[in-house]
């Protein structure tokens, strides 16, 4: 809907559930009539009109009864694209194997009030938390394969070939093909790929019923066979004896009668894939919703709403569905705020139904296949193709490839077993063991080694909760990738920077990086930045893991996603960006301190160093020479008058430990000048560096006659050692905790 139709901000929330209600109706209702007819169209040409209603009622009691007892707000419950696909290759099989009309819709009716059935003890047992750590690669290959499934079943009905003929018998035979189904299925394809692109206020499946119907009458100024009632070019007409609603529940109810116990174990396994797709499909659209919503939803009711919703749609006659992700995303931008809104758009395709049930007849079968085309093309997950491209991701290629063969060569109930198995395999692939949160460390109790003047640690610490330093450890793989995501989540919008220490990752997944992707996507729509830090070089599984976050993308520098090799790199960097925003002036264009420019930055009394003026020495390092030689007997103070030194401690001859960085107004080999021993790390200049440099041992000669600059000094330096240490025990308490 179009900010135009929006309720008015502060309205009651029954005005935004009435305009989200009406508009994810209009969204629903024509995918689920031509659901419905894709499932009892394989039983005959008569049956399309049949199916409809079933779509329809489908989309009446899911709306209605899901919504009252689910309770997730703005969530819309209506026939599906999963359900379709599974029920309409069962009619066909059954079709095939000769199987009466009556037997088939009563094995669709028992399929639906079994998997109604299941999805309720998924609820009541608590199996809804579970279903969530399915890996993405099995959802995707399913998906995939369900869009497949559409769009072989549907192809034929666009093109105008006779009912019950394969894709590839149509394919062999064009002179079986009638213009008349493929001028409108063209129109109706064109408009559902080019509306969105000219308005967003009014749903692409709508204007492109519209324009089919229109098209299906242009044409029948061609061909008026067009205008005959009855003709297998249209739904037909509704609401008559062997149509309505009436005499479509006395129909399954004496179908009730007819079952018999081995029927059970036939339907059994199709109602099995059926309740676990529902359940995935409804619980990913409400992780969509509370990640728009800032909400939570109940897994474990959802399910109980949406097993009582199914069981209702196959006693009135309806066909099963889901928790639907874009009737549900128009539900939310128009406004909608509660449950309720899933009651108005179930009640409001009731009402259309009584309304312009006349008109429905008159929808072409074709224009509704061709919905139906576009929708299983763009449930395709045509980014998983990418995986087979890099070594790293290409077992995950294979799960999702062989979910789609299954399905394909097969049915889609093996498919769903398949992907049970391979699930399995993943989790034996990649266990967790532990929590993958270790820590989690606000900005403002962790610093970089570079040594900070009061000033600049009081804007560090002001600006603190901008950051957060996450160390994360153990196995990320899809067991933990939900467990990593509500890690995370609670850090986007508050924090500038979010840091990732991955030192103690173990192994890492493709549903695991799918979400840090999500994450990285979040945090860049709200101008954070995500950090990668200390990134394994390999895992124990041979995975080399920042090869695969730079093969699938996370560790690309972008603008707001970065890698850093050490933690104090990226909190050098973060440290940057926030003193650059308060701090305009460039130092590296400043011209060398003086000494009393020196007591100033170090906020140490006047005439501490300027008394003592005579014994300074000014020297200049060129960028890459060392300042300070490890071990060396050298007793000299030195003062930064412009560049930067970093100290470190070589481990080994590959390794090294950063200490710390100095810069302008800082002073480095304090320790050798107290206690005249030997340097215990070494300096190395970043850049051209000029010091004033002051030697013990000439301090000593001239320290009677100056005693109160002398003790000036070393209270300085002790001053600057405290601050130091303070700053490092509130670092050592956050790790601690």
């Amino acid at each position: 809907m179009s900010a135009a139709t929006l309720p008015p901000r502060g309205a009651s929330p029954w005005v935004g559930d009435l305009w989200g209600g009406l508009a994810a109706m209009l969204v629903a209702l024509p995918a689920a009539l031509a659901f419905g007819v894709t499932i009892y169209s394989p039983l005959g040409s008569h049956y399309a009109a049949q199916g409809a209603i079933a779509g329809l009622l489908g989309a009446t009691a899911l709306g209605l009864i899901a919504a009252l007892f689910g309770g997730t707000d703005r969530l819309i419950t209506a026939p599906c694209a999963p359900a379709a696909a599974l029920l309409a290759a069962l009619t066909l099989d059954l079709q095939r194997q000769g199987t009466p009309p009556e037997q088939a819709l009563l094995q669709l009716f028992l399929i639906g009030l079994l998997a109604g059935l299941l999805q309720i003890g998924i609820g009541l047992s608590g199996i809804g938390r579970l279903i969530k750590y399915i890996p993405y690669p099995v959802v995707s290959g399913y998906l995939s394969a369900v869009g497949l499934t559409i769009i072989i079943g549907q192809l034929p009905r666009v093109l105008g070939a006779e009912s019950g003929l394969s894709l590839l018998a149509v394919l062999q035979h064009p002179a079986g093909w009638h213009w008349q189904a493929l001028g409108v299925g063209l129109t109706v394809i064109a408009a559902m790929l080019l509306v969105p692109r000219l308005t967003r206020s009014v749903p692409p499946a709508i204007i492109a019923l519209g324009c089919g119907v229109t098209a299906y009458f242009l044409l029948a100024l061609l061909d008026p066979g067009l205008l005959l009632a009855g003709n297998p070019y249209v739904v037909g007409p509704l609401g008559q004896h062997d149509t309505s609603l009436l005499a479509g529940l006395e129909q399954h109810l004496a179908a009730l009668r007819a079952w018999d116990a081995a029927l059970l174990w036939r339907i059994f396994p199709p109602a099995l894939s059926l309740a676990a797709l529902l359940s995935i499909d409804t619980l990913k659209t409400c992780v969509v919703l509370d990640a728009l919503t800032n909400s939570h939803h109940n897994p474990d009711r959802e399910m109980l709403g949406q097993g009582l919703g199914n069981l209702g749609s196959a006693l009135l006659g309806g066909i099963p569905g889901a928790g639907t992700m874009g009737a549900s995303l128009v539900n939310v931008s128009s406004g909608a705020q509660t449950h309720r809104s899933g009651m108005i758009a179930g009640g409001s395709a009731l009402l259309s139904f009584l309304l312009l049930a006349a008109l429905l007849a008159w929808l072409p079968l074709a224009a509704l296949g061709a919905i139906l085309l576009v929708v299983g093309y763009r449930m395709i997950d045509w980014h998983s193709l990418e995986f087979f491209r890099t070594a790293s991701t290409r077992f995950d290629f294979l799960v999702i490839l062989t979910v789609i063969g299954v399905a394909m060569t097969v049915n889609l109930v093996a498919a769903s077993a398949a992907g049970i198995v391979l699930a399995i395999l993943l989790y034996l692939r990649e266990q967790s063991r532990s929590t993958v949160l270790r820590r989690k460390v606000d900005g403002g109790e962790m610093f970089s080694r570079v040594v900070r003047n009061e000033h600049e640690l009081e804007i560090l610490v002001r600006h603190g909760s901008k950051t957060v330093v996450v160390e994360l450890q153990g196995s990320l793989f899809f067991g933990t990738a939900n467990q990593l995501y509500q890690a995370l989540e609670p850090e986007i919008g508050p924090r500038t920077y979010v840091i990732l220490n991955l030192r103690r990752v173990q192994s890492l997944d493709l549903t695991a990086t799918h979400v840090l992707e999500q994450i990285k996507d979040r945090l860049s729509a709200v101008g954070a930045y995500l950090i990668f830090t200390e990134i394994p070089r390999g895992l124990p599984s041979g995975l080399k893991m920042k090869r695969y976050l730079r093969e699938v993308g996370l560790v690309r520098d972008t603008e707001k996603a970065l890698a850093f090799r050490q933690i104090d790199e990226a909190l050098e960097w973060i440290e940057a960006q926030l003193l650059s925003q308060e701090l305009n002036a460039a130092e590296d264009n400043e011209p060398p301190l003086d000494l009393p420019g020196l007591e100033h930055l170090l906020g140490w009394k006047e005439g501490t160093l300027t008394r003592l003026a005579e014994i300074f020495e000014t020297r200049h390092y060129p960028a890459g020479r060392k300042v300070l030689k490890l071990s060396s007997t050298d007793d000299e103070l030195l003062f930064i008058r412009r560049g930067t030194v970093r100290v470190i401690l070589p481990l080994n001859k590959k390794e090294e430990w950063h200490i710390g960085t100095f810069g302008r107004g800082d002073f480095i080999g304090e320790m050798s000048f107290l206690d005249n021993e030997r340097r215990s790390a070494e300096a190395i200049a970043l850049n051209d560096v000029d010091c004033y440099v002051l030697s013990r041992h000439r301090f000593d000669q001239l320290g009677d006659a100056h005693t109160q600059a002398a003790a000036y000094i070393f209270e300085g330096i002790a001053s600057v050692l405290a601050m130091r240490i303070r700053f490092m025990n509130k670092e050592l308490r956050a790790l601690r905790n």
